[in-house]
């Protein structure tokens, strides 16, 4: 069962969907500092994954529980062998800035659909043009709407026929390219907080065209392997690119003029389920209450699959960072230095683990543990990690996209992950080359 199915809805569901609310409101409070309430955003987060525990696919309910176990197990590993001192009230709060954003992010689906009915943009094409239009429409509307656009996409195809394997693999890499650039994505969140100086100029400077190759590659390609001729696609309306280019304006806003010292990540966190508000207030409040109550009801307990990773992840994170600075008394990292060699070897290690079964999170937040990253490295690492999530959310026969199609059309990871070895390989020579330019640029 996929994260986003649908679930009977029980108290016990309506309480942890209000937990997570309770989470969101919590965070954007701390960023007013007018509730600092240490710790109250991890415990609700945390409370409600365990009420949800039993409904997580088994899957990741299996990568979740070895993560946390393993980040617990080294903090105590920590404590006995090596007399670490440790916050034990606050190991909890690992990626919980990263879960709020991906909360906040959520509301926007209340924008645009203010009638209760689902209403995808836009209208199908067939052909080279309809991929395009395909790849294109889940890239640009995913960059901020996430996984949401490819249901919305995939759905709207669906009406024509069931998708066919080059319709699922162009909303497999329209979604999975976005994280190379888009400051809405999950993975832009876990590396600007596990590298704060890293510069978004640059790494947008490199992605987004990056993601432009790899939309065209996708196109070339499956017009190549494929007979498109009947093969529905998607075509973008002017309207439909209004809402992600004005969110994207507001951000920029927010981050350079009105709120300077917040991060991305805390502005999307406060501002997106703003934004969805005032959009339903003009029907009366009424009608907005009853828009967040069914929202909190349903939508946010079907993130429980992402939600429980992300944190269990966290708290991995810190067990591993916490173990290794106490057995090598803060002076062991992976690497002497952090170069382009180094940044490609860490790249391929994370894509591999993908390619095995692991989340690129896992792979980027154990490489974070292990690295001492000044300042001017941070971005060279930034790009490692979001590259290769790119590239190993697309080709993971368990990553959060193919499962997710997996669950809604019915086509298995291992399928998409043979089809995608080749676009992936490409890919990698590709990064690989960024990686080099950048080095050189920095």
């Amino acid at each position: 069962m996929p994260d986003n199915a649908a679930s009977p809805i029980t108290p016990r569901h309506a309480l942890a969907g209000g937990l997570v609310l309770a989470g969101l409101v919590l965070q954007v409070a701390q960023f007013t500092n007018l509730l600092p309430l240490a710790h109250a955003v991890s415990y609700c987060l945390w409370l409600a994954t365990a009420l949800l525990w039993i409904d997580i696919p088994r899957r990741t309910r299996r990568q979740a529980g070895i993560l946390a176990a393993l980040g617990l197990g080294l903090l105590i590993l920590a404590r006995t062998w090596h007399g670490a001192k440790i916050d034990w009230p606050g190991i909890l709060d690992g990626n919980t800035y990263v879960v709020a954003m991906l909360v906040g992010v959520s509301f926007i689906g209340l924008i645009g659909n203010l009638r209760g009915r689902s209403r995808p943009p836009g209208k199908a094409l067939t052909g080279a043009r309809g991929m395009l239009g395909t790849w294109l429409g889940v890239h640009l509307l995913g960059s901020i709407l996430n996984l949401s656009t490819v249901f919305m996409v995939g759905d709207r195809l669906e009406r024509r026929a069931p998708l066919s394997t080059p319709q699922l693999l162009g909303l497999n890499r329209g979604l999975s390219s976005a994280a190379l650039w888009s400051p809405f994505f999950a993975s832009m969140g876990v590396v600007m907080t596990l590298a704060p100086a890293m510069h978004y100029a640059t790494i947008l400077t490199f992605g987004l065209p990056l993601a432009m190759v790899s939309g065209m590659l996708t196109v070339g390609e499956l017009s190549r392997r494929f007979e498109l001729t009947e093969t529905a696609g998607f075509s973008l309306s002017p309207r439909s690119l209004l809402m992600p280019v004005s969110m994207a304006a507001l951000v920029m806003l927010f981050h350079y003029v009105i709120t300077p010292r917040l991060s991305i990540v805390s502005i999307i966190t406060f501002l997106l389920p703003g934004v969805a508000l005032l959009a339903n207030l003009p029907r009366g409040p009424h009608w907005t209450l009853h828009r967040v109550h069914q929202h909190t009801l349903t939508r946010l307990p079907a993130m429980r699959g992402e939600i429980s990773l992300f944190l269990c992840a966290g708290l991995l994170t810190l067990g591993l960072s916490t173990f290794i600075t106490a057995a090598t008394g803060s002076t062991w990292t992976l690497f002497g230095q952090f170069g382009p060699l180094e940044a490609i070897a860490s790249f391929l290690a994370i894509v591999v683990s993908a390619v095995a079964g692991l989340h690129p999170i896992i792979g980027v937040s154990v490489l974070a543990s292990m690295l001492d990253l000044d300042a001017g490295r941070q971005t060279l690492f930034a790009f490692v990690a979001l590259a290769s999530w790119a590239v190993g959310t697309s080709v993971g026969p368990l990553s959060g996209i193919n499962l997710s199609l997996q669950g809604r059309y019915g086509v298995s990871g291992t399928t998409m992950m043979c089809h995608n070895l080749g676009y992936a390989a490409i890919m990698t020579l590709l990064v690989v080359g960024a990686i080099l330019v950048m080095e050189a640029s920095l």
